[in-house]
């Protein structure tokens, strides 16, 4: 027999540990080959762990809720073959131009709020779960040090915490007293009001958010802080798309075996939109402009508990329909399954959400910070529509859509948000009936 050693995977440059969330197996258990063994969590998302070998699980040295660096040995697996001792250190390639876009990102986002980092003046150690909590109810640094940790070394956990804001909300507030010889300091930064608390009777359910909720929460109200949203609308007739994909179906599936829906014809539409006004992939470091040299398009997709993650598609404009379709489904099926690797929701340049999937005729997304544009898919609807020929103007039925594009009106004008969906809806509407896939 020999034994495997499970190592926490490298999971991004950027990414240094993760917390242990839930073991999904036990001590004597069997392990199939690319199994999930331990779920983590780190500050950019929540994965799981596989395992690279069959075997039985014979050791598990972490506990839920520790934190564990990357390399770290987590669990032992005991596998047949010779007394050698099997060892991994699995890592995620990241692209080197997905570097540079996690630092930036991060820049980014760093302008937009100060994090607390992962280790005090003093020495502390604080998880990601505790730091993501801590940043999310606004506690400082120095609050933070104050509260006592229970954990391995004295480390704060995530009950220390959640038990600490618990008190400090019912705890009533202490009134500073200015000394009269000190002036007081005018504030300049505009305060953010917090919300009324709200009243609970007897037949209300409450019900605690989910880590993922909190933080999507957080990230969708900083962005309408930093961003001056504006929004576009137009109408599009797919008419042509929606007949050429009802005569192609059946014969992609089976040359391909993909799924051909109307999320990668249109993706690929966006993709090529997008370089014809490369203005619209760009971010925002403060006072300077970063223009992206690739193309990943976002793809917000939605999970089983009502949340929503996006997926990123990695060089999109140089996919043609088949890659497309296949990049498409690889990360909504993985998604909805929760199997995505950190690597899969960094790097996005533009995000696309498709409204219509809920069967809404439009919608007015919110911009995914650091980018400054985002675009909604609305519903494809059976209207009565003029149609011009040379014959003259008669009424027809059409397939249409609307699609609305925010943008961040600090660095995108009217005129450029205006002119990317107008370029967008000619390229969709000249759709060749007669091309191949």
């Amino acid at each position: 027999m020999a034994r495997f050693e499970l190592k926490l995977p490298k999971m991004g440059e950027s990414v240094a540990e993760a917390t242990i969330t839930s073991w999904l197996k036990e001590v004597g258990d069997t392990i199939e080959l690319d199994e999930a063994i331990v779920e983590i969590a780190t500050d950019k998302v929540d994965s799981e762990v596989p395992s690279e070998v069959e075997g039985t699980l014979v050791e598990i040295l972490f506990h839920k809720d520790d934190v564990v660096e990357v390399g770290a040995t987590i669990a032992v697996i005991e596998t047949e073959g010779g007394d050698a001792v099997a060892s991994s250190e699995t890592k995620i390639e990241v692209p080197k131009e997905v570097v540079e876009v996690e630092k930036t990102v991060e820049k980014a986002v760093e302008s937009i709020s100060t994090p607390i980092t992962k280790t005090s003046e003093s020495g502390k150690f604080y998880s990601p779960l505790v730091r993501n909590i801590a940043q999310t109810e606004g506690i400082s640094m120095e609050e933070l040090e104050s509260i006592s940790g229970h954990g391995k070394d004295g480390r704060v956990t995530k009950d220390d915490i959640l038990s600490y804001i618990e008190n400090r909300s019912s705890a009533p507030q202490k009134k500073v007293e200015q000394p009269a010889s000190t002036p007081v300091k005018t504030q300049t930064t505009k305060e953010v009001s917090k919300a009324a608390p709200v009243s609970v009777n007897g037949e209300d359910e409450v019900i605690e958010m989910s880590r993922m909720g909190k933080l999507i929460a957080k990230h969708m109200v900083d962005s309408v802080q930093t961003s001056a949203h504006v929004q576009s609308f137009i109408e599009i007739d797919v008419t042509n798309i929606v007949k050429w994909r009802n005569k192609v179906k059946d014969a992609f599936l089976k040359r391909e075996g993909e799924k051909l829906t109307f999320t990668p014809i249109l993706m690929q539409a966006v993709a090529s939109t997008i370089k014809k006004f490369p203005l619209i992939n760009i971010a925002v470091d403060g006072d300077n402009i970063i223009k992206r040299k690739n193309i990943n398009l976002g793809m917000a997709a939605a999970l089983a508990d009502g949340n929503l993650i996006v997926p990123v598609i990695k060089n999109a404009d140089q996919l043609n329909l088949v890659g497309m379709t296949k990049a498409v489904n690889d990360l909504a099926g993985r998604a909805r399954a929760n199997q995505l690797k950190p690597d899969d929701i960094q790097g996005g340049t533009y995000t696309v959400t498709n409204v219509g999937s809920f069967g809404s005729v439009m919608g007015t997304p919110i911009i995914n910070q650091p980018q400054v544009a985002i675009l909604a898919l609305g519903a494809i609807r059976k209207v009565p529509a003029v149609i011009e020929t040379p014959e003259g103007d008669f009424i027809g039925i059409r397939q249409k859509m609307f699609v609305s594009h925010s943008y961040d009106h600090r660095v995108v004008n009217g005129a450029l948000g205006g002119m990317f969906i107008k370029s967008l809806k000619e390229t969709l509407e000249a759709w060749d009936l007669n091309q191949d896939f």
